[in-house]
């Protein structure tokens, strides 16, 4: 009897041990996440994992090693360790941050119907105004760095009615130039799609070149030189026609990406909110 009291005396110390040393180590691991050094605390959270055999830890510490992949900008890495803490979270909230950050890593490495894809089954999840409202926040995130400003700003807009994001989106969207009126307006005048989108001197020389094509090869034709014409019209007129459409698309493209790099810009360095 009193060897077995010994025996079950060193059986509980050991697992007082082993219990302090995983609490140890956890700590270790966390001050290196806090202190930025990511890779060293994924090294301690996966020394963690393996010594865990309860799996006490498995949440907090795969959920820790995907935050320091993301850092890193490794996001695929990321969402695999995420979709651990997932399935080993024992409470929803902890299911509800795992998928929320899985989320965000699809936001930055831009596979938004990922994003929008687990978004829309939260959104059936967790039907609370709390949760929704985070949901439709991120939501917003998804749009706007899909270059879908409107939907944002719908998004945005279920927050708070003149939300900064909101504003932001309808301002953007509002100074976006239209590819198609651009393109409709060069068929009709040569060179105008530029006068539209602010290029001037492209579009001055791009109407030049449609009249002066225009003129030779109007001239050819009443000089009955139909060959000439026929050369100066396919080779030189449409030529400068075609380019003229497609010049202003693509000027209308640059200004709109000029637009939103503007906007990313100010999300970058000076919007204060919390971020993917």
């Amino acid at each position: 009897m009193k060897s077995l009291f010994i025996f079950c005396l060193f059986f509980m110390m050991e697992i007082s041990f082993a219990q302090s040393n995983l609490e140890k180590q956890l700590n270790y691991a966390n001050e290196l996440f806090d202190s930025t050094d990511y890779f060293d605390a994924i090294t301690e959270y996966k020394r963690l994992i393996y010594f865990d055999v309860n799996k006490e830890y498995y949440w907090e510490a795969n959920y820790k090693i995907g935050l320091s992949y993301k850092s890193g900008g490794f996001y695929d890495n990321a969402i695999q360790f995420l979709k651990i803490s997932e399935m080993n979270a024992n409470t929803s909230d902890g299911i509800l941050e795992s998928k929320l950050q899985i989320v965000r890593c699809n936001i930055l490495r831009r596979t938004t119907p990922s994003a929008l894809q687990i978004l829309d089954e939260l959104e059936i999840e967790y039907p609370t105004e709390e949760y929704q409202a985070e949901i439709s926040y991120w939501r917003g995130w998804a749009f706007m760095l899909n270059d879908e400003w409107e939907n944002a700003a719908v998004e945005f807009g279920k927050l708070d009615a003149g939300h900064e994001l909101q504003t932001l989106c309808t301002t953007v969207e509002e100074s976006k130039f239209s590819a198609i009126f651009a393109k409709v307006i060069s068929y009709l005048l040569p060179g105008s799609g530029y006068f539209y989108s602010g290029e001037y001197l492209p579009g001055i020389l791009s109407l030049s070149w449609n009249i002066l094509g225009g003129y030779f090869t109007v001239n050819a034709i009443t000089e009955n030189r139909i060959f000439d014409a026929f050369v100066i019209g396919e080779l030189g007129w449409l030529r400068f026609y075609r380019g003229s459409i497609e010049g202003a698309e693509k000027s209308v493209a640059k200004k709109n990406l000029e637009i939103a790099n503007s906007a990313y810009r100010f999300l970058q360095n000076k919007y204060e909110g919390t971020q993917p």
